[in-house]
């Protein structure tokens, strides 16, 4: 590599003659540059890369968007389901709740028996209230076709049309919405 030959830098004047002859001119063709199309083109390019940036950063806003109304949409779903299956859970014990309450009412002389069943009756309460159950007022009360239901009219001298006489049995809401209606006996 050493050995190569070197190449001497071109003497001025030899550049100058070299740049004179018809040939050096016809090898380097004369460059002009149009300032004015450059930056046009530029621009265009410019213009174009904004508007797909643009395209890009809709699309991202469009599917954080969509994300966001799933997640929601799931949640909601989700609690929906969760719901539906307490309100379901606790329909089905209903009945041994009603159960319970008749087995406390009835006459006994076992007074230990009785004292284990309401002991049973009140903790099945504690925790149906603690899961939001609560029960509908019936009894004195004007009936109210939304949470009564009446299976009869009779008439009575102590109590106005439409009072709620006695409850057969009792009706239940879980978080504010009706699982049971109170099935009834009205005033005429």
């Amino acid at each position: 590599m050493a050995d190569e030959i070197k190449r001497e830098p071109q003497q001025p004047e030899e550049s100058a003659a070299a740049a004179e002859s018809p040939e050096a001119a016809q090898e380097q063709p004369e460059v002009t540059i149009d300032m004015a199309a450059l930056a046009e083109g530029l621009k265009a390019k410019l213009e174009a890369a904004e508007k797909q940036a643009a395209e890009v950063k809709e699309t991202l806003m469009r599917t954080a968007a969509e994300y966001d109304n799933f997640r929601k949409r799931s949640a909601r779903e989700q609690s929906a389901s969760y719901s539906g299956g307490m309100a379901f859970a606790i329909e089905k014990l209903l009945p041994v709740l009603d159960t319970l309450e008749m087995a406390a009412n009835a006459p006994t002389t076992d007074e230990n028996y009785k004292k284990g069943v309401v002991m049973t009756l009140d903790k099945c309460a504690e925790v149906f209230r603690g899961m939001g159950v609560e029960e509908i007022p019936a009894l004195g009360l004007p009936f109210d076709p939304t949470v009564h239901a009446a299976v009869m009219q009779q008439p009575s001298e102590d109590a106005e049309s439409g009072t709620v006489l006695q409850v057969f049995q009792k009706g239940y809401r879980l978080n504010g919405k009706v699982i049971r209606c109170a099935t009834v006996i009205v005033a005429e």
